[in-house]
C-alpha cells in the first residue's frame, strides 16, 4: 500500500498541487498542470484507499463520508505543509483528493498582482470579488492581499472558510480564522454571526448561496472591507452570476446596491508557463468607475470589458489583453492563450497579428 506520509512529501519536494488516490491506478499528482502516475507505486486496491482515508480524517469527517459520501477538511503534515483533503465515495470505493496548501506565503510581486490592487487594500469598505476556475490560484491570491492588511494596517480580519486553508497569525491586525463545519455551521450562520464581533475585513471563502451572497453585500455596506469569491472568469460574468442569484424581482435593487459596494473584482487563471517549469498567473482587473457602476445599474453589463479597455491608466486591464502580452514575452503559448480568451475570435485575429 502507498505511503501517504512519503506521497505528500514528494508534493511538497517537487512542488505538486494536488494528490489523487483512487481504486485501480497508482497514486497520481499534478505537477504543473499535469496529472502524472507516482513512478514505483503499484494500483491501489479498495482496501489501500480506505486505510489512507482512515489514516488522516478526524472522527467526525469520517462519519459524514459514512452519511453523505463525501467529507473535507485540512490536514497539517507536521511543520511541512498543510493540504486541503476532500475524501470521497465513488464506485463503492473510497477515494481522496489532496490539495497542496503551500506554507509559504507569495510577495504581490511573485504573483504578479500588478501595484493597483495594493490602493484597494487601504479601503475601509466595499466589497472585492476575486475569481476564477478552480485550481487557479484564487486562494493563494487572498491570502497574500490580507497578509499585506495584517502587516500593514491596524483592523480585525474575520476570515470563513471551509476549510481553512492559510493560517494568519497576528501581525499589526487581530486575526480570527472560522472553519466551516467545524467553528460553524454554515457560510450563512457565520455571516449573520459575524457583524456583532467587531470586524473591519472579512474574507467570505464562497459565496455559494442567496444568503449568503446578501450578507456579504450588505456587510460591504455597513462600514466592513469584504473579500468574495466566484468560480466565473471576467467581470462582466461574475456581476451576472451574483444578479442571476436573485428573482427577477429582485434584480433592479440589487444592480443599484452592487453598482455602489463592489470595488474590484479580480479575475485570474493560471497557465503552464513556455518558458520555464511551472504556471503563471494572467489576471483581469476591473476597478469600479463611474461608467462601470453605471452599465451595472442600467444591466448592461457587456458593455464592462470596454470600459475596462478605456480605463488602463487606472490600473485596469483586461483578462485577454494579458494573455497576449504573456505570449508576447514568452511566457506562455499562444495555443493556451486562445484556450483561455474571454473573446476567443479575437484573440485569434490578435495572435495572427491581423
Amino acid at each position: 500500500m502507498a505511503d501517504i506520509y512519503k506521497l505528500m512529501d514528494l508534493a511538497v519536494r517537487e512542488n505538486a498541487s494536488d494528490i489523487h488516490l483512487s481504486v485501480g491506478r497508482p497514486p497520481v499528482i499534478r505537477l504543473h498542470g499535469e496529472l502524472l502516475e507516482v513512478e514505483g507505486e503499484p494500483s491501489l486496491t479498495a482496501e489501500d484507499t480506505k486505510a489512507l482515508v482512515r489514516e488522516i480524517a478526524p472522527e467526525p469527517n469520517l462519519a459524514e463520508l459514512e452519511q453523505v459520501g463525501t467529507t473535507d477538511f485540512g490536514y497539517a503534515y507536521e511543520d511541512k505543509a498543510r493540504f486541503r483533503v476532500s475524501a470521497l465515495t465513488q464506485k463503492h470505493t473510497l477515494a481522496l483528493v489532496m490539495r497542496l496548501i503551500p506554507s509559504k506565503l507569495l510577495t504581490f510581486e511573485e504573483i504578479g498582482l500588478p501595484e493597483s490592487v495594493l490602493e484597494l487594500l487601504t479601503r475601509t469598505r466595499g466589497l472585492i470579488l476575486v475569481t476564477g476556475p478552480t485550481g487557479s490560484g484564487k486562494t493563494t491570491t487572498l491570502a497574500t492581499m490580507l497578509d499585506w492588511i495584517n502587516t500593514n494596517r491596524h483592523t480585525h480580519i474575520v476570515t470563513i472558510e471551509d476549510p481553512v486553508e492559510y493560517y494568519h497569525t497576528h501581525k499589526m491586525s487581530q486575526v480570527t480564522q472560522r472553519e466551516v463545519g467545524v467553528d460553524v455551521p454554515t457560510f450563512a450562520e457565520a455571516m449573520r454571526r459575524v457583524l456583532r464581533q467587531d470586524p473591519d475585513v472579512i474574507l467570505l471563502g464562497e459565496m455559494r448561496d442567496l444568503e449568503t451572497t446578501s450578507a456579504a453585500i450588505t456587510a460591504a455596506e455597513t462600514g466592513h472591507l469584504v473579500f468574495g469569491t466566484l468560480h466565473t472568469t471576467g467581470s462582466a460574468r461574475t456581476v451576472d452570476r451574483i444578479i442571476d442569484q436573485y428573482p427577477t424581482t429582485q434584480q433592479e435593487q440589487i444592480r443599484a446596491q452592487l453598482a455602489v459596494s463592489i470595488i474590484a473584482v479580480i479575475s485570474q487563471v493560471l497557465i503552464p508557463r513556455a518558458d520555464t517549469k511551472g504556471r503563471v498567473a494572467a489576471f483581469e482587473i476591473m476597478i469600479m468607475n463611474s461608467a462601470i457602476e453605471n452599465h451595472i445599474r442600467k444591466g448592461e453589463t457587456f458593455k464592462i470589458p470596454s470600459a475596462i479597455q478605456t480605463s488602463r491608466r487606472l490600473g485596469m486591464t483586461q483578462l485577454d489583453d494579458h494573455l497576449l502580452r504573456l505570449v508576447a514575452e514568452g511566457k506562455i503559448r499562444p495555443k493556451d492563450a486562445l484556450d483561455l480568451a474571454q473573446d476567443q475570435r479575437m484573440m485569434e485575429s490578435r495572435l495572427l497579428g491581423e
